[in-house]
């Protein structure tokens, strides 16, 4: 469920303090405390606690300080918002293959790199970036996207599109995983049990002769735990391949 939006604040302030272009504190910044300081200190506190517990007070009692501090430095939680996310990428930067190692593995590397970003920080998730704020540390894992992209024979628009499809797929894989583990949390009731106190019912239902089709899937057909980090890993493993597999169709015929 969403609960942020990037951009959400002032979004000028944002760009000038994601880029170091806007004024310093002016009035008596306290000695140790900085910009970095504050918004690492955020990070830390949505890993542990969930975005919801993210707050300007919560972030100055991590930070030993008082909460008027913070605002020296950051307007609120919406600009720190914006920053908390362009850090993230530089917490968990991967290394990007060069155009040499060919634009599948550039893709692996990327989907790979977005798949443990959401595991680290489960409460991307929370976050709409449908207007995102582009920071140096966005903008560098992009520059170096389309730097591995460079040797395929197909329009800018085209490679764009592939990396949406792309971070989609990992988006959507991860929620699955990270959505059944905090609802085991939230609820009380393992994913095991839940299914339990179905099966009565659906059992009838599939003795009925009402589907045939799911009557005749194999019994292992759903026993894929996605509370298992293994068969989470494999499953997109699984699908991430799939998709890689459709797109170099479409470039064999289209990009060369």
């Amino acid at each position: 469920m969403t609960t942020e939006h990037s951009g959400s604040g002032d979004v000028a302030r944002s760009m000038e303090l994601l880029w170091g272009t806007g004024e310093r504190p002016s009035r008596g910044p306290r000695p140790g405390l900085t910009l970095d300081r504050i918004v690492t200190a955020a990070v830390a506190v949505a890993d542990a606690e969930g975005i919801g517990a993210v707050s300007m007070r919560r972030v100055a009692a991590e930070l030993g300080v008082g909460t008027m501090s913070l605002y020296r430095y950051v307007p609120g939680k919406g600009e720190l918002l914006d920053l908390m996310l362009d850090k993230i990428v530089e917490l968990d930067a991967v290394a990007f293959p060069g155009p040499e190692a060919g634009w599948r593995a550039v893709l692996e590397t990327v989907a790979r790199g977005i798949w443990q970003l959401h595991h680290r920080h489960p409460w991307l998730l929370q976050i709409d970036q449908t207007r995102p704020l582009l920071g140096p540390n966005s903008l560098d894992g992009l520059e170096f996207t389309l730097r591995g992209l460079s040797g395929l024979a197909l329009p800018d628009r085209e490679k764009m599109q592939m990396l949406m499809t792309v971070e989609g797929y990992v988006a959507g894989a991860a929620r699955t995983g990270l959505n059944s583990a905090m609802a085991e949390k939230r609820t009380g009731m393992s994913n095991e049990a839940w299914w339990k106190t179905q099966l009565p019912v659906l059992t009838r239902a599939m003795e009925s002769g009402r589907y045939p089709y799911l009557a005749r899937l194999a019994e292992n057909t759903f026993t894929f735990d996605p509370d298992d980090d293994t068969e989470g890993d494999a499953a997109f493993e699984l699908g991430l391949g799939r998709l890689l597999d459709g797109f170099a169709t479409y470039i064999d015929r289209h990009g060369g």
